[in-house]
């Protein structure tokens, strides 16, 4: 077999969630340019649609689906049509997710527990649907969307980096579990990335000098850049090739350097 048949996505079905835009679409879309073929779900009709209708103006045929990940028994439906309807799940990317920007002691408990149901629990129960179909298959790659906040705190994020440090621990845990089963988990870690979503950040000011955030970015990363979507599409598809069969338990940060550079001096 030729090395870079070791990259090859041909033949598998991947799972991102929440995939409708944004970087699951991006990281969906370098999947089904390797080859795969791709399922994702979306919290409601209109996003699932909207995907749909992105994944296609690609060329992709992608399977949507209307589910929320934080519902056991709807996710467990869902595995079941989708073996169903398109076949066992060989790659699940716990994609999904929420933050809210709110300083602690403002916070409420319910939104804490919000944040924490959805970037959490929500990737314990889609992996947990996922993982015995991947035992009886002998083999399955799991990839949860971590981030530098496994690593940092930062103000007003209490419940995403509470969330996202757990996920971490919760990637090393399924790998020590099902590592013997031939399952790879391994994580992503983005760093800043230029999206719709964060647009307002780097907009140029009226005198035509940067946002402050987008300064303090740019001076926090080595690489002196936002990243774009598809700077994960590499990491991701190593982690979801057979290139990757010995790594496991691994976060993988694809941040520009931020988490290496302790910053320049003032």
């Amino acid at each position: 077999m030729a090395f870079e048949q070791n990259f090859s996505l041909k033949g598998k079905i991947a799972w991102v969630t929440g995939a409708s835009y944004g970087i699951g679409f991006a990281i969906a879309k370098a999947y089904a340019q390797a080859g795969a073929t791709i399922v994702f779900n979306d919290i409601n009709q209109e996003l699932v649609d909207k995907g749909i209708a992105a994944y296609a103006a690609e060329g992709i045929k992608a399977h949507g689906y209307v589910c929320d990940v934080t519902d056991e028994a709807a996710i467990t439906a869902l595995v079941a049509k989708i073996e169903k309807e398109v076949g066992v799940i060989d790659i699940l990317v716990n994609n999904a997710g929420i933050i809210k920007r709110i300083p602690m002691t403002e916070m409420t408990a319910a939104d804490f527990r919000k944040v924490v149901d959805i970037d959490l629990n929500a990737p314990f129960i889609v992996s947990k649907a996922v993982i015995p179909s991947m035992i009886k298959k002998g083999h399955g790659k799991i990839i949860n969307i971590c981030s530098m906040m496994s690593e940092l705190g930062r103000e007003t994020v209490s419940a995403y980096a509470a969330a996202k440090g757990g996920l971490k621990m919760l990637t090393k845990n399924i790998c020590s579990e099902y590592g013997k089963y031939n399952i790879q988990c391994n994580g992503i870690g983005p760093g800043y990335i230029a999206t719709p979503q964060t647009a307002p950040l780097r907009e140029k000011q009226p005198d035509g000098s940067r946002h402050p955030f987008d300064s303090f970015i740019i001076a926090k990363t080595p690489a002196e850049r936002w990243g774009t979507p598809e700077d994960l599409a590499g990491p991701a598809v190593f982690l979801a090739s057979d290139a990757s069969n010995f790594v496991n338990g691994h976060i993988l940060y694809v941040d520009g350097g931020i988490l290496a550079y302790i910053g320049k001096q003032p």
